[in-house]
């Protein structure tokens, strides 16, 4: 009675934490089950909640209650009756005594436009307004249940909204630009643009006082003083007419800085005759990063990881290479899409980017083996009395060959399977687009020119055809048990050192073959590089071999080691290091541009021998008992100095008089132009200079009053 009176006392928050513990501790000794939060106020598409207790055997029904109902206090009884809703009742084991419980809305939250009767969208402002119960019951019996007042309103999308926001800004070859720079949101008003075709009046009246000045808001800048048009009737020179420049104001020297211009390369001919220019690109031709487009206007999705989370209807940007993988937990065979997909369903049209349509190929493949996909493996065993799932959709890899902005051709394989389902199974799909232009990827570069940190080295390795091809450097990167045979491999990134390893698992009898042992071990350090050439730049060329250097590889000993004993092996490449180095090939625009400069792959040797120390003697005696044994990899890059200069003297180092660097007072610059301090032009010309200044000043103090004055008085003395 004390406790329940200090819980009584506790703030609020600390009450329903003490009560939610209590309830756990309490739910495996009692055989009931209850919804935490019992009552939810919804105003999304999706409703999620938890069932705790015994749910071994509960089932869930779902209906919608009237509305006299839907106060917290008057629930109603609930009912194990399920109704048709417009809401998807889902439900996934969490934990042992836990279930999620979500609710998903089917309808469309868009709202109807004018005489519109699709019943998929909404008609008025606020499209859902119900109370909804799901129960939780055991053989016809309620145990608990959950009641939740959806107040949903329609989502408010533009009809035409792009891929993104930004301004389409036209071709600079065929319209004038300059118009309103300020104009930086497609569609929407920007706030103090007052030249903004999108601003309506009454969002005009807001910012007028404070519109931008100047070119920048869209404003042409006052004509400088040179112009011809800007004749002051006051303080104007007599030679102004003459010396004036005539040229329209729309030449305006600022709209450089706003867009990118575009140039046209000029064709040898008679100057007389007009340049013919090409036509201009169509308005809906692709550009990168804009949406896939059908044949009806509407955007190409694939199923995609956004945030964290797996999307069925992700749109595809073009010429945007992807992968994503989606976890599924099955309880029975699935019925609709994305894991159950029909062929006329996938076969779709879409447009081209040239104002014709590209169908999209289908090639069914049958996986044998469903480890890539399936977590639990004893899941897929057959056994008696398991449900068999056929047909069920595992990948779906998109292949579009694409040539400017148009997409030429559509392939897609599709990867089908057959799933036994003796209890539930993790099923994990793939989706991928790869963008082709004829037989090469679009694979995105490290720099341009130069690398940039944190972006991929580039390796590459010559085919026949004289191409090279773009390959990897990689590092080891352990997942799950950190075994060598299971581990990843993840590509260094320029200018960062790391180091990472795998684990092999080495026994007695295993140390009585070394050499087999060196091989297997050395075969695993060679699979993290791939390529023997390595690319200078971040955005090498394949078809040219200027831009490649050759790996560095430094062999190890071929020499026979002679084995002393059976239980250790020597001579083991158990770590593989790579040391890069790089230096700056200039600044542009302000940025240090780097390049490798050279890349070598080392290894070190060890010696691995079974240990029976820490009382654990069973590797000694059991000849298959392993140990683990580890192998590393690791990559350095050091920076090679561009301006090292000449080695000094000693007499250089000491004598700093006349070191116009480390003096206030630079003797040598006193006899300028004469002396080599002086770089404003050859030397040659300099020395002339100086020279016939010397003179002048010598005919100068000659012929002047000073020379005067002294041989007046040098005659006056000889008399």
């Amino acid at each position: 009675m004390a406790n329940m009176v200090y819980i009584l006392f506790l703030p609020t928050i600390l009450r329903q934490v003490t009560y939610m513990f209590l309830f756990f501790f309490m739910a495996p000794a009692q055989n009931f089950v209850v919804f935490q939060p019992s009552f939810l106020t919804a105003t999304g598409p999706t409703i999620s909640s938890l069932l705790i207790g015994d749910t071994s055997n509960i089932s869930l029904y779902l209906r919608t209650v009237s509305p006299s109902n839907t106060t917290a206090g008057n629930i109603g009884s609930p009912s194990c009756v399920a109704e048709e809703t417009q809401w998807v009742l889902t439900s996934e084991q969490v934990e042992k005594t836990a279930v999620r419980v979500q609710l998903r809305l089917t309808k469309s939250l868009r709202l109807c436009g004018k005489n519109e009767t699709n019943p998929d969208c909404c008609p008025k402002p606020l499209c859902v307004l119900e109370t909804l119960q799901v129960s939780a019951c055991v053989n016809g019996t309620p145990q608990s249940s959950l009641l939740i007042q959806a107040k949903i309103n329609a989502l408010l999308v533009p009809t035409n909204a792009g891929y993104d926001n930004k301004t389409i800004i036209p071709n600079q070859v065929y319209q004038p630009l300059g118009s309103c720079p300020c104009d930086l949101t497609f569609r929407a008003c920007d706030v103090r643009c007052c030249c903004d075709k999108d601003c309506s009046p009454e969002e005009l009246k807001l910012f007028v006082s404070s519109c931008l000045h100047g070119p920048f808001g869209g404003q042409v800048s006052p004509a400088p003083d040179y112009q011809c048009t800007v004749q002051a009737s006051e303080n104007t020179p007599d030679w102004f007419p003459f010396l004036c420049v005539n040229s329209p104001l729309e030449n305006n020297p600022y709209l450089g800085l706003f867009y990118e211009g575009d140039t046209i390369a000029s064709k040898p001919g008679p100057s007389f005759q007009r340049p013919v220019l090409s036509a201009p690109v169509p308005v809906n031709a692709y550009v990168q990063g804009s949406p896939i487009l059908t044949i009806n206007d509407q955007y190409f999705t694939i199923p995609q990881m956004v945030f964290g989370q797996c999307v069925n209807n992700a749109p595809v940007a073009f010429l945007k290479n992807f992968i994503s993988y989606c976890r599924h937990l099955l309880h029975s065979c699935p019925t609709a899409s994305p894991l159950q997909t029909e062929t006329t369903d996938l076969g779709i049209n879409l447009r081209s980017g040239q104002g014709g349509g590209v169908r999209v190929d289908v090639i069914d493949e049958l996986a044998i083996d469903l480890s890539p996909f399936i977590s639990h493996t004893d899941a897929v065993a057959s056994l008696g009395g398991g449900l068999v799932c056929e047909n069920v959709t595992l990948a779906l890899d998109y292949k579009f060959s694409w040539k400017a902005n148009d997409i030429t051709n559509v392939t897609l394989t599709r990867t089908v399977g057959t799933i036994t389902l003796d209890r539930n199974v993790v099923l994990t799909t793939s989706y991928s687009a790869v963008f082709l232009n004829g037989e090469t990827m679009n694979e995105p570069n490290s720099g341009n020119p130069g690398y940039q940190v944190g972006k991929p080295v580039i390796a590459g390795k010559l085919l026949d055809t004289g191409l090279i091809k773009r390959t990897s450097i990689n590092l080891w990167k352990p997942v799950s048990d950190g075994l060598c045979y299971t581990a990843e491999k993840k590509q260094i990134l320029f200018g960062e050192n790391s180091t990472s390893g795998c684990l092999l698992p080495v026994s007695q009898q295993n140390l009585t073959q070394c050499k087999f042992l060196r091989e297997t071990v050395g075969s695993f350090q060679a699979a993290l590089v791939t390529g023997t050439y390595v690319s200078k730049s971040g955005n090498p060329d394949p078809l040219t071999m200027t831009g490649w250097l050759n790996i560095s590889f430094l062999t190890l000993n071929s020499s026979p080691v002679m084995e002393v004993t059976t239980d250790s092996c020597y001579g083991i490449p158990s770590h593989q290091h790579i040391h890069v180095w790089s230096l700056i090939k200039g600044i542009v625009q302000g940025e240090p541009q780097r390049e490798i400069h050279a890349l070598q792959v080392s290894y070190s040797l060890s010696t691995w021998a079974v240990e029976c120390g820490g009382g654990d003697v069973s590797p000694c005696v059991d000849p298959m008992k392993t140990q683990l044994f580890p192998i590393t990899s690791s990559v350095t890059f050091s920076d090679i100095p561009t301006n090292i200069g000449q080695l000094k003297t000693r007499y250089q180092i000491n004598f700093t008089e006349y070191d116009c660097n480390r003096n206030d007072v630079c003797w040598p610059e006193l006899v300028f132009p004469i002396t080599k301090y002086y770089t404003g032009e050859p030397y040659s010309q300099s020395l002339a200079k100086g020279l016939i200044l010397v003179f002048f000043f010598i005919t100068a103090s000659i012929l002047g009053t000073p020379w005067r004055q002294i041989r007046q008085a040098w005659s006056s003395a000889a008399l």
